[in-house]
Protein backbone atom coordinates (compact mmCIF):
# COMPACT_ATOMS: atom_id res chain seq x y z
CA UNK A 1 0.00 0.00 0.00
CA UNK A 2 1.06 3.61 -0.64
CA UNK A 3 2.45 5.53 2.35
CA UNK A 4 4.17 8.83 3.12
CA UNK A 5 4.00 11.98 0.97
CA UNK A 6 2.95 10.07 -2.14
CA UNK A 7 -0.13 8.78 -0.36
CA UNK A 8 -0.95 12.26 0.89
CA UNK A 9 -0.73 13.65 -2.65
CA UNK A 10 -2.94 10.89 -4.01
CA UNK A 11 -5.51 11.32 -1.27
CA UNK A 12 -5.66 15.07 -1.83
CA UNK A 13 -6.37 14.44 -5.52
CA UNK A 14 -9.52 12.46 -4.67
CA UNK A 15 -12.63 13.19 -2.62
CA UNK A 16 -11.83 12.73 1.07
CA UNK A 17 -13.81 10.03 2.84
CA UNK A 18 -16.12 11.05 5.68
CA UNK A 19 -18.64 9.35 7.88
CA UNK A 20 -21.96 10.07 6.10
CA UNK A 21 -25.00 11.35 7.94
CA UNK A 22 -28.44 12.49 6.83
CA UNK A 23 -28.47 15.40 9.32
CA UNK A 24 -27.72 18.59 7.30
CA UNK A 25 -26.54 20.35 10.47
CA UNK A 26 -24.02 17.67 11.36
CA UNK A 27 -20.37 18.52 10.55
CA UNK A 28 -20.06 15.21 8.69
CA UNK A 29 -23.22 15.72 6.64
CA UNK A 30 -22.64 14.36 3.14
CA UNK A 31 -24.69 15.75 0.29
CA UNK A 32 -26.10 13.83 -2.65
CA UNK A 33 -23.42 13.64 -5.34
CA UNK A 34 -25.51 11.90 -8.00
CA UNK A 35 -29.27 12.38 -8.37
CA UNK A 36 -31.37 10.34 -10.80
CA UNK A 37 -34.91 11.59 -11.35
CA UNK A 38 -37.59 9.71 -13.24
CA UNK A 39 -35.20 7.88 -15.57
CA UNK A 40 -36.80 5.46 -18.01
CA UNK A 41 -35.38 3.57 -20.97
CA UNK A 42 -37.22 1.72 -23.72
CA UNK A 43 -35.75 -0.32 -26.56
CA UNK A 44 -38.57 -0.34 -29.11
CA UNK A 45 -41.40 -2.11 -27.26
CA UNK A 46 -39.22 -3.39 -24.41
CA UNK A 47 -39.07 -1.21 -21.28
CA UNK A 48 -35.67 -1.75 -19.68
CA UNK A 49 -36.07 0.90 -16.96
CA UNK A 50 -39.20 2.50 -15.58
CA UNK A 51 -39.24 5.76 -13.59
CA UNK A 52 -36.02 5.29 -11.62
CA UNK A 53 -35.41 7.71 -8.72
CA UNK A 54 -32.14 7.44 -6.82
CA UNK A 55 -29.74 9.66 -4.89
CA UNK A 56 -26.13 8.58 -4.28
CA UNK A 57 -24.28 10.34 -1.48
CA UNK A 58 -20.80 11.68 -1.91
CA UNK A 59 -18.16 9.14 -0.95
CA UNK A 60 -20.43 6.09 -0.65
CA UNK A 61 -20.29 2.81 -2.51
CA UNK A 62 -23.66 1.78 -3.92
CA UNK A 63 -24.29 -1.61 -5.50
CA UNK A 64 -26.91 -2.22 -8.17
CA UNK A 65 -27.96 -5.81 -7.47
CA UNK A 66 -30.35 -7.94 -9.43
CA UNK A 67 -30.76 -10.88 -11.80
CA UNK A 68 -29.78 -10.77 -15.46
CA UNK A 69 -32.06 -8.49 -17.45
CA UNK A 70 -33.22 -6.43 -14.46
CA UNK A 71 -31.87 -3.15 -15.90
CA UNK A 72 -28.86 -2.60 -13.63
CA UNK A 73 -26.27 -2.43 -16.42
CA UNK A 74 -28.55 -0.25 -18.55
CA UNK A 75 -28.81 2.22 -15.66
CA UNK A 76 -25.02 2.25 -15.24
CA UNK A 77 -24.54 2.88 -18.96
CA UNK A 78 -27.03 5.76 -18.83
CA UNK A 79 -25.08 7.32 -15.95
CA UNK A 80 -21.92 6.95 -18.06
CA UNK A 81 -23.55 8.43 -21.16
CA UNK A 82 -23.09 5.20 -23.11
CA UNK A 83 -26.87 4.94 -23.42
CA UNK A 84 -29.36 7.81 -23.60
CA UNK A 85 -32.41 7.62 -21.36
CA UNK A 86 -35.87 7.87 -22.93
CA UNK A 87 -36.98 10.15 -20.10
CA UNK A 88 -35.64 11.62 -16.88
CA UNK A 89 -32.77 13.70 -15.55
CA UNK A 90 -29.31 12.96 -14.12
CA UNK A 91 -27.50 15.48 -11.92
CA UNK A 92 -23.87 14.99 -10.87
CA UNK A 93 -22.31 17.32 -8.33
CA UNK A 94 -24.94 19.95 -9.07
CA UNK A 95 -24.49 19.74 -12.85
CA UNK A 96 -27.10 18.43 -15.29
CA UNK A 97 -25.34 15.70 -17.28
CA UNK A 98 -28.49 14.16 -18.74
CA UNK A 99 -27.53 14.75 -22.38
CA UNK A 100 -23.75 15.20 -22.11
CA UNK A 101 -21.53 12.82 -24.11
CA UNK A 102 -19.31 10.47 -22.09
CA UNK A 103 -16.16 12.55 -22.67
CA UNK A 104 -17.74 15.51 -20.89
CA UNK A 105 -18.82 13.53 -17.83
CA UNK A 106 -16.66 13.15 -14.75
CA UNK A 107 -16.16 9.43 -14.16
CA UNK A 108 -13.81 6.50 -14.50
CA UNK A 109 -15.12 3.07 -15.44
CA UNK A 110 -13.95 -0.51 -15.03
CA UNK A 111 -15.52 -3.18 -17.21
CA UNK A 112 -16.01 -6.89 -16.62
CA UNK A 113 -13.66 -7.68 -19.51
CA UNK A 114 -10.87 -5.34 -18.22
CA UNK A 115 -10.79 -3.54 -21.64
CA UNK A 116 -7.04 -2.97 -21.49
CA UNK A 117 -5.16 -2.11 -24.68
CA UNK A 118 -3.23 -5.32 -25.48
CA UNK A 119 -0.60 -3.48 -27.55
CA UNK A 120 0.21 -0.99 -24.78
CA UNK A 121 2.36 -1.57 -21.71
CA UNK A 122 0.92 -1.33 -18.22
CA UNK A 123 2.42 2.15 -17.92
CA UNK A 124 0.80 3.35 -21.14
CA UNK A 125 -2.56 1.77 -20.24
CA UNK A 126 -2.68 3.60 -16.91
CA UNK A 127 -1.35 6.83 -18.44
CA UNK A 128 -3.78 6.78 -21.36
CA UNK A 129 -6.00 9.57 -20.06
CA UNK A 130 -3.22 11.74 -18.60
CA UNK A 131 -2.57 13.76 -21.73
CA UNK A 132 -2.14 17.15 -20.06
CA UNK A 133 0.08 16.20 -17.13
CA UNK A 134 3.57 16.44 -18.65
CA UNK A 135 6.00 13.54 -18.68
CA UNK A 136 7.21 13.98 -15.10
CA UNK A 137 3.66 14.34 -13.79
CA UNK A 138 2.50 11.28 -15.72
CA UNK A 139 5.35 9.13 -14.41
CA UNK A 140 4.66 10.26 -10.84
CA UNK A 141 0.93 9.62 -11.10
CA UNK A 142 1.31 6.20 -12.75
CA UNK A 143 3.85 5.17 -10.13
CA UNK A 144 1.52 6.20 -7.32
CA UNK A 145 -1.42 4.32 -8.80
CA UNK A 146 0.50 1.12 -9.51
CA UNK A 147 1.83 1.14 -5.96
CA UNK A 148 -1.69 1.76 -4.69
CA UNK A 149 -3.06 -1.33 -6.46
CA UNK A 150 -0.07 -3.44 -5.42
CA UNK A 151 1.69 -3.73 -8.79
CA UNK A 152 4.59 -1.26 -8.63
CA UNK A 153 6.95 -3.51 -10.63
CA UNK A 154 4.61 -4.12 -13.58
CA UNK A 155 5.32 -0.90 -15.47
CA UNK A 156 6.93 -2.53 -18.51
CA UNK A 157 4.71 -5.59 -18.68
CA UNK A 158 1.87 -6.09 -21.16
CA UNK A 159 -1.68 -7.25 -20.31
CA UNK A 160 -1.03 -10.72 -21.72
CA UNK A 161 1.70 -11.20 -19.11
CA UNK A 162 -0.68 -10.56 -16.22
CA UNK A 163 -3.25 -12.72 -14.46
CA UNK A 164 -6.93 -11.80 -14.55
CA UNK A 165 -6.77 -10.26 -11.10
CA UNK A 166 -3.70 -8.23 -12.03
CA UNK A 167 -5.34 -7.00 -15.23
CA UNK A 168 -8.37 -5.85 -13.26
CA UNK A 169 -6.10 -3.98 -10.83
CA UNK A 170 -4.53 -2.20 -13.81
CA UNK A 171 -7.99 -1.37 -15.16
CA UNK A 172 -8.87 0.08 -11.74
CA UNK A 173 -5.68 2.17 -11.68
CA UNK A 174 -6.47 3.51 -15.16
CA UNK A 175 -10.01 4.40 -14.10
CA UNK A 176 -8.64 6.37 -11.13
CA UNK A 177 -5.83 8.06 -13.05
CA UNK A 178 -7.68 11.30 -13.77
CA UNK A 179 -9.06 11.55 -10.20
CA UNK A 180 -12.69 11.21 -11.28
CA UNK A 181 -15.53 12.29 -9.04
CA UNK A 182 -17.41 9.07 -9.81
CA UNK A 183 -16.14 5.51 -10.23
CA UNK A 184 -18.31 3.04 -12.15
CA UNK A 185 -17.68 -0.71 -11.83
CA UNK A 186 -19.53 -2.97 -14.26
CA UNK A 187 -19.38 -6.48 -12.73
CA UNK A 188 -15.61 -6.06 -12.27
CA UNK A 189 -15.06 -9.39 -10.50
CA UNK A 190 -17.28 -11.80 -12.41
CA UNK A 191 -14.52 -13.03 -14.73
CA UNK A 192 -12.20 -13.99 -11.85
CA UNK A 193 -11.93 -17.25 -9.92
CA UNK A 194 -13.56 -17.50 -6.49
CA UNK A 195 -10.47 -16.85 -4.36
CA UNK A 196 -9.36 -13.91 -6.48
CA UNK A 197 -12.85 -12.42 -6.33
CA UNK A 198 -12.82 -12.45 -2.53
CA UNK A 199 -9.31 -10.99 -2.39
CA UNK A 200 -9.98 -8.24 -4.92
CA UNK A 201 -13.36 -7.20 -3.54
CA UNK A 202 -11.66 -6.54 -0.20
CA UNK A 203 -8.93 -4.52 -1.89
CA UNK A 204 -11.42 -2.49 -3.94
CA UNK A 205 -13.49 -1.68 -0.87
CA UNK A 206 -10.46 -0.63 1.17
CA UNK A 207 -9.21 1.53 -1.71
CA UNK A 208 -12.62 3.14 -2.19
CA UNK A 209 -12.89 3.97 1.50
CA UNK A 210 -9.39 5.39 1.56
CA UNK A 211 -9.89 7.65 -1.44
CA UNK A 212 -13.50 8.49 -0.64
CA UNK A 213 -14.47 8.35 -4.30
CA UNK A 214 -18.21 7.98 -4.94
CA UNK A 215 -18.65 4.53 -6.47
CA UNK A 216 -21.43 2.61 -8.19
CA UNK A 217 -20.92 -1.11 -8.79
CA UNK A 218 -23.14 -3.43 -10.80
CA UNK A 219 -23.25 -7.03 -9.67
CA UNK A 220 -25.51 -10.07 -9.62
CA UNK A 221 -23.47 -11.58 -6.79
CA UNK A 222 -25.32 -11.12 -3.47
CA UNK A 223 -22.24 -11.81 -1.38
CA UNK A 224 -20.27 -9.10 -3.19
CA UNK A 225 -23.04 -6.58 -2.64
CA UNK A 226 -23.54 -7.47 1.03
CA UNK A 227 -19.81 -7.33 1.83
CA UNK A 228 -18.84 -4.23 -0.16
CA UNK A 229 -21.73 -1.77 -0.31
CA UNK A 230 -22.74 1.10 1.93
CA UNK A 231 -26.17 0.75 0.34
CA UNK A 232 -27.70 -1.75 -2.06
CA UNK A 233 -30.21 -0.97 -4.80
CA UNK A 234 -32.13 -4.18 -5.54
CA UNK A 235 -33.58 -4.12 -9.04
CA UNK A 236 -36.07 -6.36 -10.82
CA UNK A 237 -37.74 -6.04 -14.21
CA UNK A 238 -36.65 -2.45 -14.72
CA UNK A 239 -37.74 -1.04 -11.36
CA UNK A 240 -36.15 -0.57 -7.94
CA UNK A 241 -37.52 -3.06 -5.45
CA UNK A 242 -35.68 -1.74 -2.39
CA UNK A 243 -32.85 0.57 -1.34
CA UNK A 244 -31.10 0.03 1.97
CA UNK A 245 -27.97 -0.93 3.85
CA UNK A 246 -26.82 -4.53 3.45
CA UNK A 247 -28.30 -5.40 6.85
CA UNK A 248 -31.62 -3.74 6.01
CA UNK A 249 -31.83 -5.58 2.69
CA UNK A 250 -31.05 -8.90 4.33
CA UNK A 251 -33.02 -8.52 7.54
CA UNK A 252 -35.91 -6.36 6.38
CA UNK A 253 -36.77 -7.27 2.77
CA UNK A 254 -39.68 -5.14 1.61
CA UNK A 255 -41.03 -7.51 -1.04
CA UNK A 256 -41.20 -11.26 -1.71
CA UNK A 257 -38.69 -10.81 -4.52
CA UNK A 258 -36.06 -9.21 -2.27
CA UNK A 259 -36.61 -11.80 0.45
CA UNK A 260 -36.20 -14.66 -2.01
CA UNK A 261 -33.38 -13.16 -4.11
CA UNK A 262 -30.99 -12.01 -1.37
CA UNK A 263 -29.61 -14.90 0.65
CA UNK A 264 -31.13 -18.27 1.48
CA UNK A 265 -34.59 -18.27 3.01
CA UNK A 266 -37.37 -20.65 4.03
CA UNK A 267 -40.87 -19.94 2.71
CA UNK A 268 -43.81 -21.42 4.60
CA UNK A 269 -47.36 -21.26 3.26
CA UNK A 270 -50.05 -20.49 5.81
CA UNK A 271 -53.13 -18.54 6.82
CA UNK A 272 -53.44 -15.38 8.90
CA UNK A 273 -55.44 -15.85 12.11
CA UNK A 274 -55.31 -12.25 13.29
CA UNK A 275 -53.39 -10.52 16.09
CA UNK A 276 -50.07 -11.59 14.64
CA UNK A 277 -50.83 -15.30 14.65
CA UNK A 278 -50.61 -17.62 11.66
CA UNK A 279 -51.51 -21.21 10.95
CA UNK A 280 -48.84 -23.07 9.03
CA UNK A 281 -49.77 -26.69 8.56
CA UNK A 282 -51.02 -27.74 12.00
CA UNK A 283 -48.64 -25.35 13.77
CA UNK A 284 -49.56 -21.98 15.20
CA UNK A 285 -46.85 -19.35 14.71
CA UNK A 286 -46.82 -16.09 16.60
CA UNK A 287 -45.33 -12.85 15.35
CA UNK A 288 -47.07 -10.12 17.38
CA UNK A 289 -45.77 -7.23 15.27
CA UNK A 290 -46.75 -8.90 11.98
CA UNK A 291 -50.44 -8.13 12.36
CA UNK A 292 -50.81 -4.90 10.40
CA UNK A 293 -52.09 -5.20 6.85
CA UNK A 294 -52.70 -8.95 6.95
CA UNK A 295 -56.44 -9.70 7.12
CA UNK A 296 -57.53 -12.75 9.15
CA UNK A 297 -58.25 -15.68 6.87
CA UNK A 298 -55.98 -14.47 4.08
CA UNK A 299 -53.29 -16.66 2.57
CA UNK A 300 -49.77 -15.67 3.59
CA UNK A 301 -46.18 -16.71 3.14
CA UNK A 302 -43.90 -16.68 6.17
CA UNK A 303 -40.23 -16.03 5.35
CA UNK A 304 -37.51 -17.12 7.76
CA UNK A 305 -33.72 -17.22 7.34
CA UNK A 306 -31.94 -20.54 8.01
CA UNK A 307 -29.99 -19.03 10.93
CA UNK A 308 -33.25 -18.00 12.64
CA UNK A 309 -34.19 -21.58 13.53
CA UNK A 310 -32.82 -22.56 16.95
CA UNK A 311 -32.23 -26.00 18.45
CA UNK A 312 -30.53 -25.33 21.81
CA UNK A 313 -32.46 -25.14 25.11
CA UNK A 314 -35.91 -25.06 23.49
CA UNK A 315 -38.38 -26.25 26.11
CA UNK A 316 -41.79 -27.73 25.49
CA UNK A 317 -44.47 -25.06 25.30
CA UNK A 318 -42.13 -22.35 24.01
CA UNK A 319 -43.75 -20.10 21.39
CA UNK A 320 -43.12 -21.12 17.77
CA UNK A 321 -41.58 -24.45 18.77
CA UNK A 322 -42.13 -28.01 17.64
CA UNK A 323 -40.42 -31.35 17.62
CA UNK A 324 -38.64 -32.19 14.42
CA UNK A 325 -36.47 -34.71 12.64
CA UNK A 326 -33.09 -34.03 11.06
CA UNK A 327 -32.89 -35.15 7.44
CA UNK A 328 -30.09 -34.51 4.98
CA UNK A 329 -26.93 -32.84 6.31
CA UNK A 330 -24.79 -30.97 3.79
CA UNK A 331 -21.33 -30.46 5.28
CA UNK A 332 -19.73 -27.16 4.14
CA UNK A 333 -16.77 -26.92 6.50
CA UNK A 334 -17.32 -24.41 9.30
CA UNK A 335 -21.08 -24.94 9.11
CA UNK A 336 -23.62 -27.35 7.67
CA UNK A 337 -26.88 -26.92 5.83
CA UNK A 338 -29.31 -29.17 7.64
CA UNK A 339 -32.70 -30.20 6.31
CA UNK A 340 -35.30 -30.62 9.06
CA UNK A 341 -38.96 -31.60 9.09
CA UNK A 342 -41.11 -30.26 11.90
CA UNK A 343 -44.05 -32.23 13.24
CA UNK A 344 -47.11 -30.59 11.72
CA UNK A 345 -45.15 -29.33 8.69
CA UNK A 346 -44.49 -32.61 6.97
CA UNK A 347 -44.88 -31.15 3.47
CA UNK A 348 -42.82 -27.99 4.19
CA UNK A 349 -39.29 -28.93 5.27
CA UNK A 350 -36.90 -26.22 6.50
CA UNK A 351 -33.23 -25.61 5.77
CA UNK A 352 -31.20 -24.38 8.74
CA UNK A 353 -27.58 -23.41 9.41
CA UNK A 354 -25.70 -25.15 12.21
CA UNK A 355 -22.03 -24.54 12.97
CA UNK A 356 -19.61 -27.46 13.13
CA UNK A 357 -19.16 -26.90 16.87
CA UNK A 358 -22.91 -26.78 17.36
CA UNK A 359 -23.35 -30.04 15.47
CA UNK A 360 -20.67 -31.73 17.58
CA UNK A 361 -21.97 -30.30 20.86
CA UNK A 362 -25.51 -31.57 20.30
CA UNK A 363 -24.40 -34.76 18.58
CA UNK A 364 -26.70 -34.04 15.64
CA UNK A 365 -27.04 -36.68 12.94
CA UNK A 366 -29.56 -37.72 10.33
CA UNK A 367 -32.69 -39.10 11.95
CA UNK A 368 -32.12 -37.31 15.29
CA UNK A 369 -35.21 -35.96 17.04
CA UNK A 370 -35.18 -32.68 18.98
CA UNK A 371 -37.23 -29.56 19.61
CA UNK A 372 -36.71 -26.56 17.35
CA UNK A 373 -37.73 -22.94 17.87
CA UNK A 374 -38.52 -20.36 15.19
CA UNK A 375 -37.63 -16.74 16.02
CA UNK A 376 -40.86 -14.76 15.71
CA UNK A 377 -39.11 -11.37 15.64
CA UNK A 378 -37.13 -12.44 12.58
CA UNK A 379 -40.11 -13.59 10.53
CA UNK A 380 -41.30 -11.70 7.46
CA UNK A 381 -44.90 -12.21 6.41
CA UNK A 382 -46.36 -11.35 3.01
CA UNK A 383 -50.08 -11.48 2.36
CA UNK A 384 -51.46 -12.11 -1.11
CA UNK A 385 -51.25 -8.84 -3.09
CA UNK A 386 -49.41 -6.94 -0.35
CA UNK A 387 -46.83 -4.38 -1.46
CA UNK A 388 -45.03 -4.47 1.87
CA UNK A 389 -43.80 -7.08 4.29
CA UNK A 390 -44.60 -7.35 7.96
CA UNK A 391 -41.88 -8.39 10.36
CA UNK A 392 -41.24 -8.71 14.05
CA UNK A 393 -39.94 -5.16 14.47
CA UNK A 394 -41.66 -2.66 12.17
CA UNK A 395 -42.93 -2.31 8.63
CA UNK A 396 -40.03 -1.45 6.33
CA UNK A 397 -40.84 -0.21 2.85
Amino acid sequence: MLTGPAAQDLNRSCVQATVPTDNPNHPNHVSDFLIIKGVSKAFDNFVALHDIDLAVRQGELVCFLGPSGCGKTTLLRIIAGLEVQSAGQIMQDGRDISLLPPIKRDYGIVFQSYALFPNLSVFDNVAYGLVNEGRAGIEKRVGELLTLVGLPDSVRKYPSQLSGGQQQRIALARALATSPGLLLLDEPLSALDALERVRLRTEIRELQKRLGVTTIMVTHDQEEALSMADRIVVMNQGVIEQIGTPEEIYRLPSSPFVADFVGKINILRGTARGNGEFSVGSLKLSCPNCANGVAPGSDVKVYLRPEDVMARDIIEGSPNSAMGTIGKIEFLGAFSLVRITLDGLLDQPLTVYFSLNYMNELGLAEGARLRFGLLGDRMRVFGSGLEQAQHGGATHA
